[in-house]
């Protein structure tokens, strides 16, 4: 068995909403299971399975990762297999996804630094997507150690101020708020209002500096 797995039973699954509860084996506090952190399934999970998993911590909660079902998990040989196979489409998705994303912001600052010789939203872009990836990072290690979280707002401001493609990527690949449904809402929003100023500056951009 892999280092650092916990052992518990299920003893509560909502089949229809996809989560459930897990009881450790040593009779602590119950540890919430969404199906999305198990891996490898052959059947949908069932109250009294075996789970092993890790945990992590989101939002402040405690919440199961990485986790299998006892007897009911597909065998490490036939995921290698696979997985050498083809190419890991997860770890290519952000790249893909940010490049879409980001079309119009670049081409709106480019245009934007040609048409007046003014490169700061050029160089806002990447600094503050490195800003904001870097306070996602220290959020979510913050909130694992359960120390002194990094604000909301704090985030989002950064985002506004043009760091959405680091948070972006953040939530992709340290799987940070992005579950979190107000939190999302708030986040594409900024983005929505980066695509509504870019759009206004081509349609009216050339008036405006004629």
């Amino acid at each position: 068995m892999k280092a650092g797995l916990r052992r518990g039973q299920l003893t509560k699954w909502k089949d229809e909403r996809g989560f459930g509860f897990i009881r450790p084996v040593d009779d602590g506090k119950e540890i919430f299971l969404h199906i999305s952190a198990l891996e490898g399934l052959t059947r949908r999970p069932k109250v009294g399975d075996i789970i092993y998993y890790r945990t992590t911590v989101e939002d402040g909660k405690i919440r199961a990762c990485n986790a299998f079902i006892l007897g009911a998990r597909k065998t490490q040989a036939l995921n290698s297999s696979k997985e050498r196979s083809r190419p890991h489409l997860s770890s290519l998705f952000p790249v893909f996804s940010l490049l879409l994303l980001t079309i119009l912001p670049l081409a709106g600052s480019a245009h934007f630094a040609w048409k007046t010789d003014n490169i700061l939203p050029l160089v806002l872009y990447p600094m503050m997507s490195v800003l904001t990836f870097a306070l996602y990072a220290h959020d979510k290690e913050r909130a694992q150690k359960g120390g002194w979280r990094t604000p909301e707002q704090t985030l989002h401001l950064c985002e506004l101020a043009g760091g959405w493609p680091g948070g972006f990527i953040a939530q992709k690949k340290l799987r940070h708020k992005n579950r979190k449904q107000s939190y999302q809402l708030i986040f594409w929003g900024i983005v929505i209002i980066h695509y509504v100023l870019w759009l206004v500056w081509f349609v009216f951009g050339e008036e405006l500096f004629s």
